[in-house]
């Protein structure tokens, strides 16, 4: 077996979570292969000092590989996608925070966790991912152009409201006086647009979730439409510009732009560990039965 490391910071609650997957895979000789940032972090902290294989892009993470170790939050297994892309590889998020709804691994049951991964007694959940495209083109759109929880559009450098132009399959859905829009995953269901009073999806609905945020008009709610639907953005307002993100990576982009988002071709693998299922994370994070009448 062939198992890519990733994880983004460190912190001291991090170390034993460290050590215990290297000494894990370590005992059972399996092939790591580090994010080579992550390799000069944890060894400039002395967790390990063994020499190991590093990766340092997406182009190095091919077929041989079974699977992707993320170790951090939510917002590492987002940025561990963009090295997955369209691969194929799963990733199994470790949890060194707070409760995730991806990272979803306690490190209190590692290595039972770990034993399940070798003898495969795992499913896969797969992941709709959203692309967007821009008219003018935009370079800082075009290396990673696709989001695996949201695509949003926000006002940048004032306090005033845009008006966001929405069309369904070149139809027009609504212009939207608010503060921003987002497009939301299944799986980002549960993020921003969540906060913003966007519904929750299972991550296995084929559906996509228009949220506007703070909408100066209260009847605009938000809307969940099939995810084969394409979606064009018009966005004006008193400033020359205004913000796109893509999960957590943002650009500016000029007013009158163009945007479209659609489903991308390929989707992400996540590794669902029998009794750590999205329904069970649910319930923890929103405390879901902590009301002793429901």
């Amino acid at each position: 077996m062939k198992i890519a490391i990733y994880g983004q910071y460190y912190q001291n609650s991090t170390e034993p979570i460290i050590k215990d997957i290297f000494l894990f895979f370590n005992k059972r000789n399996i092939e790591i292969i580090i994010e080579s940032n992550f390799l000069a972090l944890i060894q400039e902290k002395k967790i390990i000092e063994k020499e190991y294989k590093t990766f340092c892009s997406h182009k190095e993470l091919d077929s041989s590989f079974d699977m992707l170790l993320s170790i951090g939050g939510d917002g590492t297994i987002l940025r561990a996608a963009t090295l997955v892309r369209d691969s194929g590889i799963p990733i199994l998020g470790i949890n060194a925070g707070r409760l995730g709804f991806l990272a979803t691994v306690q490190k209190e049951n590692i290595d039972e966790f770990l034993q399940m991964v070798l003898d495969k007694k795992y499913t896969l959940s797969k992941r709709t991912l959203l692309s967007l495209t821009s008219e003018p083109e935009n370079e800082a759109l075009n290396d990673i152009n696709f989001a695996m929880n949201e695509v949003s559009v926000s006002r940048k450098d004032t306090t005033s409201m845009i008006t966001i132009d929405t069309y369904l399959n070149g139809e027009i859905l609504n212009s939207y006086w608010a503060d921003g829009l987002i497009i939301s995953t299944p799986t980002g269901s549960t993020g921003y647009s969540l906060s913003c009073g966007g519904p929750i999806l299972t991550p296995d609905v084929k559906s996509l979730v228009i949220t506007p945020i703070a909408p100066h008009n209260l009847n605009a709610r938000p809307l969940v439409i099939p995810d084969e639907t394409e979606i064009k953005l018009k966005v004006s307002g008193r400033e020359e510009n205004y913000l796109v993100s893509l999960d957590s990576r943002i650009t500016s982009v000029g007013n009158e732009t163009i945007l479209t988002v659609k489903k991308t071709p390929f989707q992400i693998n996540m590794v669902e560990i029998p009794n750590e299922t999205f329904l069970k994370t649910l319930r923890s994070k929103l405390l879901w039965g902590e009301d002793k009448r429901n």
